[in-house]
This record gives C-alpha cells, sequence and structure tokens, in this order.
C-alpha cells in the first residue's frame, strides 16, 4: 500500500478506522490481531538490517518499537533534532496495520512515533490525525529502550506484561506514565 498522503487521505483513513460505534452506544474497547505468512512477508521486506525473530501479537497488545533514536542522542549528546526533527517511524499506512490487528498501543523510543519528516505537507503529523481521535490508540513517546532491549535478547523471551499507569488530570489528553515490563 503506498497512499499518497493528503488532507483526503487522511480524512478517508478517519473515516474508515473509526472505531466509533464499532462495538455498540458509547463503546470503549482496546484493540485483535491474526498475523498471517502474508503479514510476516511483508514486514520481513521491511527490515534492512537486524535481527529476525518471531512474535505473536494479539488482540489489546502493546507494541513497543525500538529505533535507536534516543541511544544516538545520548551518545552523541546532540538533541537539537530530536523533538520535531527527522526521526525513524511509522507510515501512514501503518494506521490500517493497527486498526486491522486491533492493538491498544504503540509505543516508541521516538518523539511522536511516526517517521518524520512527515510524507505530506498538508498536514503536520497525519498520522497522528487518524490514530489519536478516530481509533482511539494509546501511545507511548520517549521510551528508553535500550536495557529492557538488551534483557529480551539475552534471554530470548520478547513478551511481557507492560503496565503504564498515567496522572490522573482532568480534561488532559496526555501524561507522563511510569513504565513497567514484567516477564
Amino acid at each position: 500500500m503506498d497512499i499518497k498522503v493528503g488532507k483526503q487521505a487522511i480524512a478517508d483513513a478517519s473515516k474508515k478506522l473509526s472505531n466509533w460505534g464499532r462495538w455498540g452506544k458509547d463503546d470503549q474497547i482496546g484493540t485483535l490481531n491474526h498475523v498471517t505468512p502474508q503479514d510476516i512477508i511483508k514486514a520481513a521486506g521491511l527490515i534492512r538490517t537486524g535481527k529476525v525473530f518471531a512474535v505473536n501479537i494479539r488482540r489489546g497488545d502493546f507494541v513497543i518499537i525500538r529505533t535507536g533514536q534516543m541511544e544516538r542522542c545520548l551518545a552523541e549528546k546532540q538533541w537539537g533534532g530530536y523533538a520535531g526533527g527527522d526521526a525513524p517511524g511509522v507510515r501512514f499506512e501503518n494506521c490500517y496495520w493497527c486498526q486491522e490487528k486491533e492493538i491498544a498501543a504503540i509505543c516508541s523510543d521516538t518523539w511522536g512515533v511516526e517517521v518524520r519528516p512527515n510524507e505530506t505537507t498538508e498536514a503536520n503529523q497525519p498520522w497522528h490525525w487518524v490514530v489519536i481521535p478516530a481509533m482511539g490508540l494509546c501511545m507511548g513517546e520517549i521510551f528508553y529502550l535500550k536495557e529492557f532491549a538488551a534483557d529480551c535478547a539475552d534471554d530470548g523471551v520478547y513478551e511481557f506484561f507492560f503496565c503504564g499507569p498515567p496522572l490522573i488530570i482532568t480534561g488532559g489528553t496526555g501524561s507522563p506514565i511510569n513504565p513497567q515490563a514484567i516477564k
């Protein structure tokens, strides 16, 4: 799928992927995953470097992506472009994958999960425009994942219980969390 990202694509995706009313009046439900062989082949085609391993992603799972961007900024002591600059991340088409798999959240070590520069000049952060208001997908940003990734690599276990309770802020749309991964 290669979508020309623009205001119409954002509007179309928001309408097609909206969870409002999907499970009944006033529903608020997490999100079903069936990883097919075609999904695995497609994902493998996106990998340019690194190790390949299989993880079963199920409905309601949190997907946590380590890009190494935070580690690079720490090593280089250069943070100028971290917030708002060029960054690795998911493409606009990922909103369709998130909906198909019905994940509950997606998190990364970048400041916005989404690839920067954006794939369009018509909207800033178009992926956000769809996944947050239309799908109700939770996001986690600015996760330090180096040590956790090393632990997973050491024992070969990439599945864990994740808990990240937010601060309760009336009217808030985001909050710092205290993330915990329990194997």
